[in-house]
């Protein structure tokens, strides 16, 4: 495979940067809204979405259940969840490399189909470092799906239809993620955690078999050959992109302040001044709706703001929404989740999209660095949002909420710096063409 090329003289974050896409040139039989199988695939991506953010958080929303049930500190039982992500973002890159290979479509149902079987052997794990043990494993066996899911959508679809295409596989991952906890909340205050997770499993199963009869045949993927040095200088050459770099670090850091927030919030509702339930704070993930319409609206937001735009937008909503969730009335806290959660799913809609139209060679190993990057910060900002709520309770997890936050805004700026000088420096060049 040939090194990626390099798109940061002429792509950058920045509203004014030319909206046309480096896709390749589209065929006549690409998909896009009203044409056969794009209401298929779409219907297929989706429902591998809800699977894999039910599986890969299926813990989070139990996490003080499974404290209770191990005798285990709120670190401790987030690993459940850490370990899940952290094999993802580590199995990621050399299973975009497997697709290169056996496929995109290939990949993502040996994936889902390993995930799932995973995921009915969880609720009998035996101990804590049992549990932490297979949800690596499923991890790792998810990690074939989102960026063989990125690059299917990139050859498949017709480039000024991909934003809203990977917005609405983005929105199965909210609708996975908020049904997810939203089952096994209820069900854990019925019946308790491991029935719960039994729950999610059974969800995962019909996810797997709507994909497996839905997903439209790969009419544009060439395969490759499973060449090492090739992959490496491939890598390469997406790590040397500045813009691609800077898209890796904005999704790990968005990834970073959701991650902990989702981590510790069930620690926080369950004790003082809230007090609730089980199945109540499982309830309170239906917020995961506006992540939702966000992320498919990213498309209508990128239109009109540009990307930049766009993505300052979804930073600030997420900060807000940190600022708000400080106080102690439960109505103000729900609409800080609601706030972070729009801004979230929103800022990942944009940049994810935005790796697959700057890679022009290699794109699932382009999709899959994002992903490393990406889950490698949901992987962090669990444990060290647990670590920080232990230190100085919610405002720490706020805190490094805000932290990263901060980061995805000096990022983003350097990026609009940096193509306000290439425009000064392309004008002389300009003229002296003419």
């Amino acid at each position: 495979m040939p090194p990626a090329s390099t798109k940061a003289s002429t792509l950058t974050l920045d509203a004014s940067a030319p909206s046309s896409p480096v896709a390749p040139v589209s065929s006549p039989d690409r998909l896009e809204p009203g044409r056969p199988g794009y209401r298929r695939m779409s219907f297929a991506l989706f429902a591998a979405g809800v699977a894999t953010f039910a599986l890969l958080y299926s813990t989070q929303a139990l996490l003080p259940a499974v404290s209770a049930g191990f005798g285990a500190t709120a670190g401790q039982a987030s690993w459940t969840v850490s370990a899940a992500t952290g094999a993802l973002a580590l199995c990621v890159l050399p299973m975009s490399a497997l697709s290169e290979r056996f496929g995109r479509r290939q990949m993502m149902t040996a994936s889902l189909t390993v995930a799932v079987l995973v995921g009915l052997l969880v609720p009998f794990a035996p101990s804590l470092g049992w549990l932490i043990a297979l949800r690596a494993v499923q991890g790792a066996a998810l990690a074939g799906l989102p960026a063989s899911a990125m690059a299917y959508l990139a050859e498949e679809v017709r480039p000024k239809a991909l934003v809203a295409a990977i917005g609405l596989f983005v929105a199965g991952n909210s609708i996975g993620g908020m049904s997810g906890r939203i089952l096994t909340g209820w069900i854990a205050q019925l019946w308790g955690w491991r029935a719960a997770l039994g729950a999610v499993g059974l969800l995962a199963v019909a996810c797997a078999v709507v994909f497996h009869f839905m997903i439209p045949r790969a009419r544009h993927f060439t395969p490759g050959t499973l060449n090492p040095k090739a992959l490496a200088k491939t890598v390469g050459g997406h790590l040397a992109d500045p813009l691609l770099r800077r898209l890796y670090a904005i999704g790990a850091l968005f990834m970073t302040v959701f991650g902990a927030v989702y981590t510790v919030i069930g620690y926080r509702l369950v004790g003082e001044p809230f007090n609730l339930p089980q199945g109540v704070i499982g309830s309170i993930f239906l917020v995961y709706l506006v992540g939702t319409v966000s992320s498919a609206a990213a498309g209508r937001l990128v239109a009109r703001l540009g990307r930049r735009g766009a993505l300052y937008l979804a930073v600030s909503t997420t900060a807000a929404g940190l600022l708000l969730s400080l106080a102690d009335q439960l109505i103000a806290v729900l609409l800080g989740l609601v706030l972070i959660t729009a801004g979230f799913f929103a800022g990942h809609a944009v940049a994810s999209s935005s790796v697959s139209r700057t890679a022009t060679t290699g794109r699932a190993q382009a999709s899959a660095l994002y992903q490393s990057a990406y889950y490698l910060g949901s992987s962090a900002g669990g444990t060290l949002g647990a670590i920080a709520f232990h230190a100085g309770g919610w405002a720490g997890t706020v805190t490094l909420g805000l932290l990263a936050v901060l980061g995805v805004v000096s990022i983003t700026l350097y990026g609009s710096r940096v193509a306000r000088a290439e425009r000064r420096c392309l004008v002389p060049m300009v003229s002296v063409q003419n």
